[in-house]
């Protein structure tokens, strides 16, 4: 049966090549999109799981507006006519009782750890250069159970932050603008009274200037001193033992408390988002690509069933049902699909080794080259869309063939 369908193939060489560069072409293009875009993808996750806590619990803002004060103060009266109306937040966002969720995450099977962090504005300045700034508190020995960051400190150790003497890790972003290196003093105001002076001890890289340009971290206890809140913190970091359980335990501990719970999906939702939008993308080229290259099949085969309608009735004359003409056919249609996809992936995983050499400006804190994905699951779907393409696009000729008696063949030459 192979080396008949083989020969039927053989017999036509350009098409029969043709065929197998187009469904290698759609191989190849899917494996490489691929590649690209789940790199992409494990880069940014990576960076998110590394930067972001499972679920998040922070500071829900009260809100000022008219229509709240006309109720509260004079019950809600249509005839209240405020000239100049309320707005803004009553006052700093703050968890109002951390101790409750502390009691309740230790004592949670599905918590793996928690650390309370306190974050607020700032003023740093050295000498005549003043910039903007996000002073983060944290625990170090919590927070390490949270998240890792070490792997960013490119200088010092988050864990020197609790040794007390008001000592921060800033973002080498920020250092390069201000001019400041480990060892030197900053002064730090958060508006609430006099600046502070903090030492500088370690220095932060994460690659992404948004966050290396303003993020400081600082001893949780010290930032509150800073900000003249003691005790007071506005988020809790918490990472779950199993991460594919955040949403459910999100919207399960929302229920305890007017304090906003997010998981990392809702807190990434527009990254998230836009790696459905690449998938659907991704998919649409190559099922573009290989539905051309099917066409190509179904033609080829349909020629080949109108040119070898002899060799068909010579066949089933020899006692071949029609069941084998369609195996035929089919295995014909399957073989162009086998080794194009073969093709495809072969070169796909040439071109993708390639790519991961070359050099990119700028630093992504994963090294300095373009992230490509070699993942199994790329070529193992890539071979299959080949195979289904080919095969489905086989069906038709192979049906068409198996349905021709010799008598039929006999009176159609006549």
């Amino acid at each position: 049966m192979i080396f008949l369908a083989l020969r039927h193939l053989t017999s036509r060489k350009s098409q029969t090549l043709l065929i197998f560069l187009g469904i290698g072409l759609g191989t190849l293009m899917f494996t490489v999109i691929s590649g690209m875009q789940l790199g992409m993808r494990e880069f940014v996750v990576e960076r998110l799981m590394n930067n972001t806590s499972h679920i998040k619990i922070s500071a829900r803002e009260q809100i000022i507006d008219k229509e709240d004060m006309t109720r509260r103060f004079y019950g809600g009266e249509a005839l209240v006519h405020w000239l100049v109306p309320p707005a803004g937040i009553r006052e700093e966002a703050h968890i109002l009782y951390p101790q409750g969720w502390f009691d309740r995450l230790r004592d949670d099977p599905e918590v793996l750890g928690y650390s309370p962090g306190f974050s607020v504005n700032v003023i740093v300045s050295k000498g005549a250069i003043k910039l903007p700034a996000t002073l983060a508190g944290v625990v170090p020995a919590l927070h390490n159970k949270v998240m890792n960051l070490d792997r960013y400190i490119t200088s010092g150790d988050l864990n020197a932050l609790s040794a007390g003497g008001s000592k921060i890790i800033a973002g080498d972003g920020l250092l390069k603008k201000i001019g400041a290196r480990e060892g030197d003093t900053l002064l730090v105001s958060s508006g609430q009274g006099s600046a502070k002076p903090f030492k500088l001890v370690g220095t932060l890289v994460f690659g992404v200037p948004m966050v290396d340009e303003i993020l400081i971290l600082g001893a949780l206890k010290d930032v509150q001193q800073l900000n003249h809140s003691p005790g007071r913190i506005n988020e809790i970091a918490v990472n779950l033992v199993n991460m594919d359980k955040s949403e459910e335990l999100a919207q399960r501990w929302q229920l305890y408390s007017r304090d906003k719970v997010e998981s990392w999906q809702q807190a990434n939702a527009n990254f998230l988002q836009i790696f459905v939008f690449q998938d659907i993308v991704r998919m649409a080229v190559t099922i573009a690509i290989l539905t051309v290259a099917g066409f190509g099949i179904y033609n080829v085969l349909s020629i080949m069933v109108a040119q070898k309608r002899k060799e068909i009735a010579i066949l089933r004359s020899m006692g071949y049902p029609p069941k084998m003409i369609l195996e035929l056919f089919l295995v014909q249609g399957v073989i162009l699909g086998v080794a194009g996809a073969l093709i495809g992936m072969g070169l796909g995983y040439a071109v993708n080794l390639y790519l991961a050499t070359i050099e990119l400006g700028g630093h992504m804190g994963m090294g300095n080259r373009l992230m490509i994905s070699q993942s199994p699951s790329i070529y193992f779907t890539g071979f299959m869309l080949a195979f289904v393409s080919a095969l489905a696009a086989s069906l038709l000729p192979a049906w068409a063939a198996s349905r021709l008696t010799p008598m039929e063949i006999i009176r159609s030459e006549v």
